[in-house]
């Protein structure tokens, strides 16, 4: 055999590897690694998803789906990747929870419960204004959601980024909200009733358990303007939500310097 063909056949040999191996991939796109863990990362209605992969499913695919700051205090998925749950993020950034982001997310669940199998109901992390994507959608989609951790979360845009009570407010990201809520004017986003506190009905009619996590000095996103108002009118619907409160921190650091109780939450209300 001349040199020419074996350095062929070697080529169609890689090149039938390559291909074999992206064949058994459980998911498309780009691949890469992520505490230890597979990261996928490939796009679903024009967005990127991102996809981190237990070593081994749990039965029924469990998953926990972000609003924002994927990877931000990631103890708890960590763990959570180690009890065999997928971790996935969808980065609609800038769109504080709007309806198009509503519409992004259904297209992801749709994709990840129909083509990957996942269970259907997903657990949601919301992340300060990440509170306002998992919300949103969980209200819209109550029958796919296994429980919701929010942790210093935005409940109403008033209060963050609009500072129309106690917190300092983001000019900036208050213009985005008209933007991207498609509002006249700031009287019509103080008159809007979309925002999750004024919502909660289809979540506690569909039993979604919910763990707030917070600092008691917020001045970023008033936990009084926000939690406690989730807390006072979701208990009065019948609704489970526990409160777990750091004395004398304010919107930072978020998270718990041990996640168990987190990580026990998620685990034991997941869909499987």
């Amino acid at each position: 055999m001349n040199s020419r063909l074996l350095l062929l056949g070697v080529v169609c040999a890689f090149t039938t590897t390559a291909s074999a191996a992206e064949a058994d991939a459980p998911f498309p796109g780009k691949k890469s690694e992520w505490n230890g863990y597979d990261r996928y990362d490939f796009a679903v209605d024009g967005k990127n998803l991102l996809v981190v992969a237990p070593r081994q499913a749990a039965p029924g695919k469990p998953w926990v789906w972000h609003g924002e700051f994927f990877g931000h205090k990631p103890a708890p998925d960590i763990a959570l990747l180690g009890r065999g749950f997928h971790v996935v993020y969808l980065s609609v950034p800038n769109m504080l929870g709007c309806p198009d982001v509503v519409a992004h997310w259904n297209k992801c669940h749709a994709e990840l419960t129909g083509k990957y199998g996942f269970a259907k109901k997903a657990a949601l992390v919301g992340l300060s204004r990440g509170g306002l994507y998992c919300y949103n959608w969980a209200i819209a989609n109550p029958d796919k959601v296994a429980c919701i951790y929010a942790d210093a979360p935005v409940c109403d845009f008033k209060s963050w980024p609009g500072g129309k009570g106690k917190g300092r407010g983001s000019k900036g990201d208050w213009a985005l909200v008209l933007k991207v809520f498609k509002l006249a004017d700031e009287a019509a986003a103080l008159d809007y009733k979309g925002n999750p506190v004024d919502n909660l009905s289809p979540l506690a009619a569909a039993k979604v358990p919910l763990l707030h996590v917070f600092g008691d000095a917020d001045d970023v996103v008033p936990w009084e303007e926000n939690t406690g108002i989730i807390a006072e009118r979701y208990t009065k619907l019948g609704g489970s939500i526990t409160l777990i409160r750091k004395p004398g921190i304010g919107h930072h650091p978020h998270g718990l310097e041990d996640s168990t109780p987190i990580v026990e939450f998620i685990s034991k209300h997941a869909d499987r």
